[in-house]
């Protein structure tokens, strides 16, 4: 079975990023292990002098990656970037290969307009790290807050086709 690990770039309880992907591991087939990372918050800051072995939250993301074929990520944009909170998450993949040659793409949920410099960022550090970025697989969904029903899923036709759509993509991608 193929494991992809969701990964939220956001900390924010109503966040239309973790929408979207509680959205996707909702909507995933049968047949794929689709898990959501439930742990950036609890991460340490990054110390280069740190192998992250007495953190169990940095265990528990490692163990994750480990165990993922392919990993999605959200994230918003804070002051023209990555949130500190996912570059601190990706930080500590740097030292142990977590992420290199690991199938990843990215749903940019921003407004058009807003968002390309985390992506731009999030490029870097994926290629940086060795990732498996799959150009086709990284799309741009808008999701506005009213697109979030009370059941915390995000409810557009549009929104909910592009993501199957880039999920598929990123399987395939693994399965190659």
């Amino acid at each position: 079975m193929t494991v992809v690990l969701l990964i939220s770039g956001s900390t924010r309880g109503a966040s239309t990023n973790s929408a979207a992907l509680r959205t996707v591991q909702a909507l995933a087939p049968v047949g794929l292990d689709v898990r959501l990372f439930g742990g950036l918050a609890d991460l340490p800051a990054f110390d280069p002098d740190d192998d992250g072995t007495a953190h169990p939250s940095v265990r528990a993301l490692r163990e994750q990656l480990s165990q993922a074929d392919a990993v999605l990520f959200c994230t918003p944009e804070y002051a023209g970037t990555l949130p500190g909170s996912l570059k601190n998450l990706l930080d500590w993949t740097v030292g142990n290969a977590d992420l290199y040659e690991k199938p990843t793409a990215w749903i940019t949920v921003a407004a058009l307009g807003r968002g390309e410099g985390a992506a731009a960022t999030l490029a870097l550090v994926l290629g940086y790290v060795g990732a498996d970025v799959d150009p086709d697989g990284c799309v741009r969904l808008p999701v506005g807050r009213d697109d979030v029903g009370p059941d915390g899923l995000v409810g557009t036709t549009e929104f909910r086709s592009g993501a199957i759509e880039a999920l598929h993509k990123l399987v395939a991608r693994a399965a190659a």
